[in-house]
């Protein structure tokens, strides 16, 4: 496997989540409130994530069952220091930034970033790329 294409690939997830969030809050928020908008947002992201994998799955050249998920843990850890760091420099309080993961609260971003750590694995089965298992 590449890492710095796994890290480039994983770049772009993160810029297109960002342009994700931003247009979601300007015209999805407003529409369906922010838990709302929180959970339609969750779905779409796990489409970018998806589509990004399968674009780059091939390219960043993870194989096997065991590089697909050291390749879907490192993009979710990079992904988590993202969200928090970014939390932390708009002036979020942590607790505000760990609401997301409550499914108490009905916030389901648990669930992306699980999708994030299996997407490679489910890219490399549906490009039909070596054993994912």
């Amino acid at each position: 496997m590449n890492w710095s294409r796994a890290f480039a690939a994983w770049l772009s997830i993160a810029v297109a989540e960002s342009i994700h969030g931003i247009l979601r809050r300007l015209f999805v928020l407003p529409v369906l409130g922010d838990l709302r908008s929180h959970q339609v947002g969750i779905l779409v992201g796990c489409l970018i994530i998806f589509a990004v994998a399968m674009a780059c799955i091939r390219w960043v050249g993870a194989k096997g069952g065991s590089e697909l998920l050291k390749l879907g843990l490192f993009w979710t850890v990079l992904m988590l220091a993202f969200e928090v760091s970014l939390g932390l420099a708009f002036g979020y309080p942590l607790e505000r930034i760990l609401l997301d993961y409550k499914l108490s609260e009905g916030r389901l971003m648990i669930f992306g970033m699980l999708f994030m750590l299996l997407a490679p694995a489910l890219a490399a089965r549906v490009r039909g790329i070596g054993d994912p298992a």
